[in-house]
């Protein structure tokens, strides 16, 4: 560090700013340090650094296993974000619930001096294991359905705020009929846009549709739930999906019908998935800012490390609006 600090032609003090809090130091500075670093080749010591302050700087993440769009994206967003701020992750993959996986997940965390952890939690079953952890380790749930209870702390993504703006953009549109196929029932995500959706409506003074439970998140799933849409009494003028794959199912299975998106009916999607601007039509859609909410996470963790409380970090989504919505009439 001290010839990192002659090289770059600061303090000493400065170069400890930008290894644990970069945010306090300068861009211009921030930048002449981290060249003189990697001109040099400077890694900090990890077990030097353990030592002296009695920490490991590393983060754990438990993560459902769900090769699901969200899940996914959130596990790199809270990695990057501990990187950024200096922190290694290790990541456990923990595809039951059962007590015994739950306990080999925390007693590997703490002979590895874990200094606190994220819990991934889309489904109420790994949220209520993950109560074993919180009485050990200071701990945060990225959920969307719970809020703080005891040593939990929790933040997300608002998902009833996405679905709201999405049903309320078709609202604006000057739709009236406006179903949802929802997600699978036991995701807290699923959940919470079926409740955004029905709020909007009701705000709106608009009767709710039946509402269609896909089977899973895929297109595929939303290929087959569509087909409950054609033995209804009428077919409704736009119809909000619980996430973009199944969005591209039930345009596969209008266009099948003969229906054209955004002609015939108005379609939006949950999640902005890197293809949606390629759909036919490119989907209008909600994006979830998984980066900001990983961040958000792993902020509220250090301060729950620190001993400090915080109310419930919920991140809100933007909605992008593309071509597969259109005004009636």
């Amino acid at each position: 560090m001290v010839d990192v600090a002659k090289h770059a032609g600061v303090s000493h003090q400065s170069v400890s700013r930008v290894l644990n809090a970069p945010e306090t130091v300068h861009p211009d500075t921030r930048e002449r340090i981290e060249r003189s670093m990697a001109t040099l080749g400077y890694r900090r010591n990890s077990q030097a650094r353990a030592l002296k302050t009695q920490s490991t700087g590393l983060i754990g993440v438990v993560s459902p296993g769900d090769t699901d769009f969200g899940p996914t994206r959130m596990t790199w967003a809270i990695e990057n974000a501990a990187r950024q701020r200096g922190y290694a992750t290790a990541l456990s993959v923990v595809r039951d619930q059962r007590a015994a996986t739950v306990d080999s997940t925390l007693d590997f965390f703490l002979s590895h001096g874990i200094e606190g952890i994220v819990v991934i939690t889309p489904v109420p079953a790994l949220a209520e294991a993950a109560k074993q952890l919180s009485t050990r380790v200071p701990l945060v749930l990225v959920t969307s359905g719970l809020w703080p209870a005891g040593n939990m702390n929790v933040a997300g993504i608002d998902q009833e705020l996405g679905a709201r703006r999405a049903t309320q953009h078709l609202i604006d549109c000057g739709h009236r009929s406006i179903a949802h196929i929802a997600g699978p029932m036991d995701w807290f995500d699923a959940r919470g846009r079926v409740v955004g959706w029905r709020q909007a409506l009701a705000v709106a003074d608009l009767s709710a549709p039946r509402m269609i439970r896909a089977s899973g998140w895929t297109a595929e799933a939303g290929y087959e739930a569509a087909q409950q849409l054609f033995s209804l009494p009428a077919l409704p003028d736009a119809i909000f999906a619980s996430n973009d794959f199944i969005a591209l199912g039930l345009i596969r299975a209008l266009a099948e019908h003969g229906l054209s998106v955004p002609g015939d009916i108005s379609v939006v999607g949950f999640d902005d998935v890197d293809a949606a601007g390629y759909f036919s039509p490119p989907l209008t859609t909600v994006r979830q800012p998984f980066e900001e909410a990983g961040r958000a996470a792993l902020e509220l963790l250090l301060d729950v490390s620190d001993g400090l409380t915080h109310v419930p970090n919920f991140i809100s989504p933007e909605l992008v609006e593309r071509g597969s919505t259109a005004l009636r009439g």
